[in-house]
């Protein structure tokens, strides 16, 4: 799609130096930087130490004053924590970094990983529901993520009790995905430690979030895209009417993955999820062979290789400030509390998107938008 349409989401620069993921990581971990702000500041200027040059001037010129970036010792200190962990640092533009992943809007630009990230590179199914799952959910799970592996699919969920823990169980032989909402070597709940030390050795743990970091009820949807985003299709074995596997479900939707849900009995509230997903049009899963007849035949991009240090950026148009402030109020009016695609907000302002893109970085950074995952914005609360 042309940039008249869609903004691009993917940075120019890979950090192909120790110097690069610092400053990668820094602006990464700036107030108000998530990762599509952080593509955006990319795509914009080049690299990551143009968009820390100008990252004050850009808030700045957004009403926001005494900006600071991430001080250079809370990365320092953080890569160093990553090594005492046994963790790595790979980009969106490594060889393992899961290629269904990098076709989000969101994507990641860094994960730390603690295993073997290779596996990442392997067709993945994830496999979500409840953490109060029944004696019939566990064993379905396990059925299912036992089956698929043995046919050379990666299961990957979120270390959860439950579906998850039961579906990292039965998947541990030929590798499995644990995602994790905090840092990469905080296990939560702590009663799966040593399941986690057993996924590190067969599989891979991995994480968008700073090394150390506790897990908070906010973190959790954040995880719940890479789940979703790094799989061909997400399977949800149970799940009430309101939890967190119809969030990835959800999130799965909008980045156009597969979604499948195994039925269960009405009167069954941990079930009642999954029947509303199977009515609402999701595939509907008895075992591991009906999951893989839905599975389009999707062909993974291919990795491109390693960029120049320095790629020219076409520069947005100039726009006067009475423009400017225009646009300003056209988004603000045309966003509510709830969330709204970043396209279709583009289509209805009927702009080109490299206009837009770097207004609705203003009001991102002076706090009156909030960016969703799966591409979505709302006003701030």
């Amino acid at each position: 799609m042309s940039e008249e349409t869609h903004p691009s989401t993917h940075p120019p620069l890979p950090p192909t130096t120790e110097d690069d993921r610092v400053s990668w990581l820094r602006l990464l971990r700036s107030r108000r930087v998530g990762p599509a702000t952080f593509h955006r500041l990319m795509s914009e200027h080049g690299s990551a130490d143009a968009a820390i040059d100008a990252l004050p001037g850009v808030a700045r010129d957004a009403g926001v004053e005494d900006y600071k970036i991430c001080p250079l010792g809370v990365i320092e200190a953080e890569l160093r924590a990553g090594k005492a962990a046994g963790a790595r640092l790979i980009s969106c533009r490594h060889a393992d970094y899961p290629e269904f992943l990098k076709q989000i809007s969101d994507a990641p630009p860094l994960l730390w990983c603690i295993g073997d990230s290779s596996i990442l590179q392997r067709p993945m199914i994830g496999l979500v529901g409840a953490r109060n799952a029944s004696s019939l959910g566990t064993r379905m799970a396990k059925s299912l993520a036992a089956d698929l592996a043995a046919r050379g699919f990666v299961i990957t969920s979120g270390l959860a009790r439950g579906v998850d823990t039961a579906a990292h169980l039965a998947s541990l032989e030929g590798g499995t995905v644990a995602v994790m909402a905090g840092g990469v070597d905080v296990i939560y709940p702590a009663e799966n430690t040593r399941l986690a030390h057993q996924i590190a050795e067969t599989g891979v743990r991995v994480s968008e979030q700073p090394i150390g970091l506790i897990p908070q009820a906010r973190h959790f949807p954040s995880r719940n895209r890479l789940i979703s985003g790094m799989a061909q299709a997400v399977v949800v074995v149970e799940a009430a009417a309101k939890s967190g596997s119809l969030i990835t479900a959800r999130n799965a939707l909008d980045q156009g993955r597969e979604v499948m849900a195994v039925p269960g009995h009405p009167f069954d509230a941990r079930a009642s999820g999954c029947n509303m997903l199977i009515r609402d049009g999701a595939h509907l899963v008895r075992n591991a062979a009906d999951i893989i007849d839905a599975l389009p035949e999707v062909q993974a991009p291919e990795v491109q290789p390693d960029l120049p240090l320095e790629v020219p950026q076409k520069a947005p148009p100039e726009r006067s400030l009475r423009e400017t402030a225009a646009l300003h109020d056209q988004i603000l009016r045309r966003l509510g509390p709830s969330p709204l695609a970043e396209d279709q907000l583009i289509r209805d302002l009927s702009a080109p998107a490299r206009s837009v893109a770097p207004v609705l970085l203003d009001l991102e950074l002076d706090g009156h938008i909030t960016r969703q995952p799966g591409g979505l914005l709302s006003l701030a609360r």
